[in-house]
């Protein structure tokens, strides 16, 4: 059934969307940041705003958590992640940050009032300090960049 607009999509659900970047060092390791609002770190990024790709949401949230101006590379993982108390359904997009060079991690500048701090994290750090489904969702970005491929996660877990 039509909308009174007559625009049928605007009667469809609408899907909360995050978008982050994934960067590592020369040895492989990934950039999480740790929020002052939450009990366990992430990679950096965040909500996608209104009348915003998820590819400038990246490009942004890189700039306003990091300091740096990037050009994310490929995406490397799309993450559907189903409703939960206090929070809807949602798709989650990383994409490839690079390799930071010594020089560009000397420039990262955290806001304060949002990020307590960053590190360098192993495939194990970073499984102590991520929330179980953002560990999941990170360590299927590690594989895709690995592999040249792009995966899809439902909840965290490969579909496809």
């Amino acid at each position: 059934m039509a909308s009174v607009s007559g625009d049928h999509t605007a009667t469809l659900p609408r899907k909360r969307m995050g978008s982050g970047v994934l960067f590592t060092d020369a040895a492989g390791r990934v950039l999480l940041v740790e929020p002052t609002y939450k009990d366990y770190w992430e990679v950096p990024g965040g909500g996608v705003e209104a009348d915003e790709s998820p590819y400038d949401a990246a490009v942004r949230e890189s700039k306003e958590e990091l300091g740096l101006l990037v050009t994310p590379g490929r995406l490397l993982v799309v993450d559907w992640v189903p409703p939960r108390t206090g929070r809807t359904e949602g798709v989650m997009f990383i994409y490839a940050g690079g390799v930071l060079s010594a020089d560009r991690e000397r420039s990262i500048v955290l806001p304060a009032e949002e990020l307590r701090s960053w590190a360098w994290c192993t495939e194990a750090e970073a499984d102590d300090r991520l929330s179980e489904l953002l560990a999941r969702r990170v360590q299927a970005a590690v594989h895709a960049l690995g592999q040249d491929t792009t995966c899809y996660l439902e909840n965290g877990t490969l579909v496809a």
